[in-house]
């Protein structure tokens, strides 16, 4: 899955803004399940990247809400 940047967010819904979070929450448990089960050290890049992308998401979701 891609992760997002600040643009691709600027030019989203908020409906699709909304799904977006749901779906990388979810990649992100997955990525939390691997790690603990002893995954590979490539998972280690995408963990911090989906994480990076859900706080892109949170961060607008908030300015557009002031």
């Amino acid at each position: 899955m891609t992760h997002l940047k600040s643009r691709d967010i600027d030019n989203m819904s908020a409906e699709a803004r909304d799904k977006r979070l749901v779906e990388l929450r979810e990649e992100l448990l997955q990525l939390r399940a691997q790690q603990a089960l002893g995954g590979s050290a490539s998972n280690l890049g995408a963990y911090k990247a989906t994480r990076r992308s859900i706080a892109r998401l949170l961060t607008k979701m908030n300015d557009n809400k002031e």
